[in-house]
């Protein structure tokens, strides 16, 4: 008989994008990354692109001004640029070789899966994430018993925090969210555990 668990169990997909306004359409996403984590923080497979500009679009004011005072990484983010019809249908097969169901993980999860959902089904037709996108700010509240806008991540416990750089290179802050979420989900169920 054939062992379906390792496709029956989630994997988290911790996602970052840079982008050069807030909404996708109107404005480009530059560049995002993956970083695919079993619940207990093994990093098992990372995906990374830097993206040609969409057509007619151009980019917001505020969000330009912001990327002038990070001039290395908008530089990492505007080298080995492929076209989005390119790389989104790669980024589905990897997402479809993972082991197991892919659960979209970010901070704020709202900014980061508007910009990835519309891109995969533009340019890939299709979502393998669907609508399993998990907040890690909202896990910090529930956690944290606090207001969801005081769940910052300056109000959360140092111990949740590897020692990962935070770079603006969507893959480095992939990594580092990544781990953040699991040493949280990790707290979370020690914590059902001892009840």
């Amino acid at each position: 008989m054939k062992d379906n668990s390792a496709k029956s169990r989630e994997i988290y997909v911790s996602t970052d994008v840079e982008t050069d306004g807030p909404i996708p359409g109107p404005h480009s996403m530059l560049s995002f990354g993956s970083a695919a984590y079993t619940a207990d923080k093994t990093l098992v497979a990372t995906f990374a692109a830097n993206l040609e500009l969409l057509p007619g679009a151009q980019g917001c004011p505020e969000t330009m001004a912001w990327w002038q005072t990070q001039p290395e990484a908008w530089a990492a983010c505007r080298t080995e640029l492929q076209a989005p019809e390119a790389a989104l249908p790669k980024y589905v097969a990897w997402l479809k070789a993972l082991p197991g169901k892919p659960v979209f993980v970010a901070y704020p999860v709202a900014f980061d899966f508007m910009f990835v959902a519309w891109y995969l089904h533009r340019f890939a037709g299709e979502n393998p994430f669907s609508h399993s996108a998990l907040d890690i700010k909202t896990l910090a509240m529930a956690m944290l018993r606090t207001p969801y806008r005081d769940s910052t991540k300056r109000r959360m416990p140092k111990r949740w925090f590897d020692p990962l750089p935070h770079t603006h290179l969507a893959l480095d802050d992939a990594i580092e969210q990544g781990a953040l979420f699991c040493n949280m989900w990790q707290e979370h169920l020690s914590r059902q555990a001892a009840e």
